[in-house]
């Protein structure tokens, strides 16, 4: 199977995970779109649900377009289920995050919810967090100084362009993707980078780290169970 049907194959398990009457969490990702895709196509099941809270204006546009009432996050005080992608998950259920440079909105909303499900391809499974460019999301006038700060761990930190600019994120900051780290201990890294001044959000998900996987294999979709979630 190929990765882009890895993903439409995990996109469609997590269906049963939705129930109606709920409100749920949903991310942003390649993998999240074929979740999206897979909801628009049971009718029933998508016009029973709540509604959704999204991580980005790209899946907002998308929930949209399938008649999905999307809400803020000042209009709901719990989300039943938060379902969204990885980078990387390692065997705790720690995870980094960003690569589509919504980790900051992500963090939001998987904090919020009672069960994280993350959903990802076999590729995505590690061992130890860190072999993809970690994605920071940053106040442009730290960028340098955190770069250093990177250095001194051992890591080199590019800034993320596009279309040879630097890339503007929904909240209007930019990211850092830092390659080189070996991370250890993900809550401790994450409390640590998230009190340097100018981070706006580390895309380490320690403190929010998933309740369960759906790993797509080529022998089918495996279930990985972490941890129960309690808000905060």
């Amino acid at each position: 199977m190929t990765q882009d049907e890895l993903k439409a194959l995990v996109g469609l398990e997590a269906l049963k995970y939705v129930r109606r009457g709920v409100v749920i969490g949903v991310g942003t990702g390649s993998t999240v779109n074929h979740f999206i895709k897979a909801l628009g196509s049971h009718e029933e099941l998508c016009k029973g649900i709540k509604g959704a809270v999204s991580s980005s204006v790209a899946t907002t546009k998308l929930l949209k377009e399938l008649g999905v009432d999307v809400l803020e996050t000042d209009q709901v005080e719990e989300l039943s289920i938060y379902i969204d992608g990885a980078d990387e998950i390692d065997h705790s259920g720690y995870m980094i995050k960003g690569g589509g440079a919504a980790l900051t909105r992500e963090k939001i909303v998987a904090s919020m919810a009672l069960e994280f499900i993350c959903i990802a391809d076999e590729t995505k499974l590690v061992n130890k967090l860190g072999r993809f460019p970690l994605p920071v999301e940053i106040i442009p006038m730290a960028e340098a100084n955190i770069a250093r700060k990177f250095e001194a761990l051992g890591g080199k930190a590019k800034l993320r362009l596009k279309d040879n600019k630097p890339l503007v994120t929904d909240n209007g900051q930019n990211i850092l993707d830092v390659m080189g780290l070996s991370i250890d201990d993900p809550l401790a890294f994450e409390s640590m980078v998230n009190q340097w001044p100018g981070v706006v959000t580390v895309g380490v998900f320690a403190n929010q780290r998933a309740s369960k996987c759906l790993l797509a294999t080529s022998e089918g979709v495996k279930t990985l169970n972490f941890v129960q979630r309690s808000m905060g």
